[in-house]
C-alpha cells in the first residue's frame, strides 16, 4: 500500500515542511529527494512523487521561504545581520538539503531538482559527497543575470545594472513586484509561457503556486533571490560533485536555453546524459510527467 505523509522538521529554529511517499508493504533502500524551483513547493511534484513512491522512498521538501516552510525575512549581503532574518542563497538551501538527508533520510539519496532546485541539488550533492547517488537536473537554472555572466560588450546592461541592483534591493520595490504577480490571473499567464503545450495548466496548479504567495512573509524569499547577483552557477559545481549528473530538458523551455544545456553535456564529463522532452517547457516533470517519470526511473535503475 503506497502512502503519502506530510511532516514537519525543525531546522536551525525554522519549520520545514516535507512529505514522504512510499510503499509500506515493499521496503526499499533507495531514497529520492525532489527539490522544487523558484516560487514553487513540494506540491509541484504532484504527478511524480506517488509514482516513485510505488517502489522507493520518495521525499519532497519545501525550501526555506517557500511552500509551507517558514518564511523568515530576507537580509541582503550588504545589510547588517538582524534577528529572525536570513540571507537567501544557494549555500543556505544546500545546507538545508544536506542536513535533511543526514537527519531525516539517513542514507544515500538521489537528488532531483527543477530550475533553481537544480543548483541547490548540485551544491547539496557536493556537500553530501558519497552519500549522493546521483543528481538529476530538470531544466536547471542557468542564471543569466549573474554578474559572472555579464558580457563586457553589453554596454547597455553594464550601464543599467547598478540602477537595477539598487532598485530591487529596496523592499518596497521587491514587495510591489511580487504582489502584483501573486494573483491567479498573472500566475496563469506565466504558466502558459512556462508550459508551451498547455498540458496540465489547471486550477490545481494555479492554487499550488497561489496559496503560499498569500502568507505574511511570502515576498521575502523573492526579495532575497532576485538580489542574488553573485552566487553559484551550475558550471561552478559540475566538477565538484562526486556523483554522476543527468539532465532532462523541455525542448521549448522559454527561460533556460536547450542550446546551452547541450554545451554543458559536451563540455563536462560528469554529465552522463541529456534527455529532451518534446513540446515541453520549463517544468516537464509537471507538463509531461509520464515521460519525465520514465526517464528518472531508468536513471535510478541504471545507477543502482
Amino acid at each position: 500500500m503506497e502512502t503519502k505523509v506530510d511532516n514537519s522538521w525543525e531546522w536551525k529554529g525554522w519549520n520545514i515542511s516535507w512529505s514522504l511517499s512510499n510503499n509500506l508493504i515493499k521496503e526499499s533502500n533507495t531514497n529520492i529527494l525532489l527539490i522544487h524551483g523558484f516560487g514553487a513547493s513540494k506540491d509541484h511534484w504532484r504527478y511524480n512523487q506517488k509514482v516513485f513512491g510505488q517502489n522507493f522512498n520518495c521525499y519532497a521538501i519545501d525550501l526555506l521561504g517557500f511552500g509551507k516552510s517558514s518564511q523568515p525575512k530576507a537580509i541582503l549581503e550588504h545589510e547588517s545581520p538582524k534577528e529572525n532574518h536570513v540571507r537567501y542563497c544557494f549555500d543556505l538551501w544546500a545546507n538545508q538539503i544536506k542536513d535533511f538527508c543526514t537527519e531525516i533520510i539517513k542514507g544515500p539519496v538521489f537528488l532531483v531538482g527543477n530550475s533553481i532546485g537544480g543548483i541547490v541539488s548540485l551544491k547539496a550533492g557536493e556537500l553530501l559527497e558519497t552519500k549522493c547517488n546521483s543528481i538529476i537536473l530538470i531544466d536547471c537554472a542557468q542564471r543569466t543575470m549573474d554578474d559572472k555572466r555579464l558580457k563586457r560588450n553589453d554596454i547597455l546592461m553594464n550601464l543599467f545594472r547598478p540602477v537595477l541592483k539598487t532598485l530591487v534591493s529596496k523592499r518596497i520595490i521587491s514587495s510591489t513586484l511580487f504582489h502584483r504577480a501573486a494573483n491567479p490571473t498573472t500566475i496563469k499567464k506565466i504558466l502558459n509561457q512556462a508550459y508551451p503545450s498547455g498540458n496540465n495548466v489547471n486550477d490545481e496548479l494555479i492554487q499550488i503556486l497561489f496559496e503560499p504567495s498569500q502568507r505574511q512573509n511570502s515576498a521575502e524569499a523573492f526579495r532575497g533571490f532576485i538580489n542574488l547577483f553573485d552566487d553559484y552557477l551550475a558550471t561552478d559545481l559540475f566538477q565538484k560533485v562526486e556523483a554522476e549528473i543527468h539532465m532532462i530538458w523541455g525542448e521549448n523551455d522559454p527561460w533556460e536555453s536547450l542550446k546551452e544545456a547541450k554545451e554543458w553535456k559536451a563540455n563536462f564529463d560528469k554529465i552522463k546524459s541529456l534527455n529532451i522532452i518534446k513540446n515541453a517547457g520549463h517544468c516537464p516533470h509537471d507538463e509531461n510527467p509520464e515521460e519525465t517519470n520514465r526517464l528518472i526511473l531508468k536513471i535510478i535503475q541504471d545507477t543502482k
